[in-house]
């Protein structure tokens, strides 16, 4: 029935209707609050893979295109920036041959996004890639350094990929840094004396962005996996998601943002009701 509903969609008026209800959908969503910065973990390519009987390798492309239906939704509703955790250090671990694929993978989808037309081109999009980039080959360098170029102009709105990454490293590096500044002179006494996580923050990879205000992992795994654990705090709605990313949708992701939305009401004492009901999700 799925695969029958999928064929159906596809043909051209049935096409333009979903489209069309999906982009009102989308202009509605926007006329209520929308969060600044949306952080994603996108877990569970390797499992629909298995499940669906396909390569590794297939599950991480369809995840790419979950991806940029994603970020559509996201910025056609006004969200300032999203950061997405594309590869941890840890992914290191992983067979070389996964290793192999998730590279390729990462400069073939880094170059498409920044293509005329594309996403960033279309949405005005700066991409910044966050991480260890000397832990990836020089080929792979290269292209990160060719989509920041591309897109360095572009101001409207910001995509932070996460490659690759750890919190634990991010702070590490931020400590190091700090401290060199801090011998360097870069504080009189006066200002030492009254040093708080503001400084410190500007060395962070995300110095200039806002801090998450909603975080969504699929696959229904509940934990953070060493991602922005520094910035996830304060007022940052943490959802949880039982689908696997290649999933992961509008459909998904419109109640999520509902619910955020439904709870930023709530906080200002402004009434509104939810016809998803709730979803799984923590406020740190």
């Amino acid at each position: 029935m799925g695969n029958s509903l999928d064929w159906l969609l596809r043909f051209p008026p049935l096409l333009h209707l979903k489209n069309r209800i999906e982009s009102i959908l989308i202009s509605a969503l926007a006329l209520g609050p929308v969060p600044r910065h949306i952080a994603l973990v996108m877990d569970g390519n390797r499992r629909y893979a298995r499940l669906h009987r396909l390569e590794t390798a297939e599950g991480h492309a369809l995840g790419f295109e979950s991806l940029k239906g994603i970020l559509e939704v996201c910025y056609k509703a006004g969200v300032e920036v999203v950061t997405i955790y594309a590869f941890s250090i840890e992914n290191f671990k992983r067979s070389k041959y996964e290793v192999d694929v998730l590279m390729d993978l990462a400069k073939d989808n880094l170059l498409q996004l920044c293509q005329h037309g594309d996403i960033a081109d279309q949405y005005d999009i700066r991409i910044k890639i966050l991480g260890q980039r000397g832990m990836v080959s020089d080929d792979v360098q290269k292209v990160i350094a060719r989509a920041e170029k591309m897109t360095e102009h572009n101001t409207r709105a910001t995509l932070n990929v996460c490659f690759p990454y750890t919190s634990r490293d991010e702070m590490t590096a931020a400590v190091a840094s700090f401290v060199v500044r801090t011998e360097q002179g870069g504080f009189t006494t006066d200002q030492i004396e009254t040093l708080d996580e503001t400084e410190f923050e500007k060395e962070l990879m995300t110095a200039g962005c806002p801090d998450p205000d909603l975080m969504i992992r699929t696959s229904g795994v509940e934990r953070l996996s060493d991602f922005l654990l520094w910035q996830a705090g304060k007022s940052t709605t943490i959802s949880f998601v039982d689908v696997y990313w290649p999933e992961f949708g509008l459909w998904t992701f419109l109640p999520i943002l509902l619910e955020w939305q439904v709870a930023q009401c709530r906080d200002l004492g402004i009434g509104i009701f939810s016809p998803f009901g709730k979803q799984k999700s923590k406020t740190t």
